[in-house]
């Protein structure tokens, strides 16, 4: 039986980010796709740039974080955001490796959902300043359905050092 939408609308905050060809436009393009298949985008951050996690050595990742009204279930919303990456070139070799395109969703209103396939809040939320600064900029006091922490006081506690800055310059238009 196939998913369907949900008779209620959402907000899901996303995190967008990328390292291969043209991220500027990677995200911008996300953004559009994302806009006509899961709803509309309400509010986008700056774009900022961050040092790549992880193990493999790599160019750094623009980042980007939405707030996006949906009426698509959790899941389906999971589903057609995989579908964009793949659409636009992301192919899954490396866990943490350079990609052109990751969308993540970060938090889904006060929902909590533990599910094999979808984890929210992102579990990793809380300790990734790259999610963290983009999401306070747009959200700061919207707050963490399992920590009881607005993200601005995630932020402030956050304990990773990975160098995150706001990209000047660059409209995202």
């Amino acid at each position: 039986m196939a998913e369907k939408a949900t008779n209620s609308i959402q907000r899901a905050y996303l995190l967008m980010g990328g390292n291969l060809g043209r991220p500027e436009q990677q995200l911008l393009r996300a953004r559009q796709l994302i806009h006509a298949r899961c709803g509309p985008v309400l509010l986008s951050s700056s774009i900022y740039s961050t040092a790549a996690w992880g193990p493999i050595e790599q160019p750094p990742f623009l980042n980007q974080a939405l707030i996006l009204s949906t009426h698509l279930s959790p899941t389906l919303l999971m589903t057609t955001l995989l579908a964009i990456e793949e659409e636009m070139g992301r192919v899954r070799t490396e866990k943490m490796g350079p990609r052109t395109i990751d969308i993540d969703i970060l938090l889904l209103d006060q929902e909590t959902i533990d599910l094999p396939e979808l984890k929210v809040p992102h579990p990793l939320l809380p300790q990734r300043r790259f999610a963290l600064m983009p999401l306070e900029e747009i959200a700061p006091f919207l707050v963490h359905p399992e920590l009881k922490k607005n993200i601005r006081q995630l932020l402030n506690e956050c304990s990773d050092v990975g160098d995150v800055q706001k990209k000047a310059g660059w409209l995202g238009e």
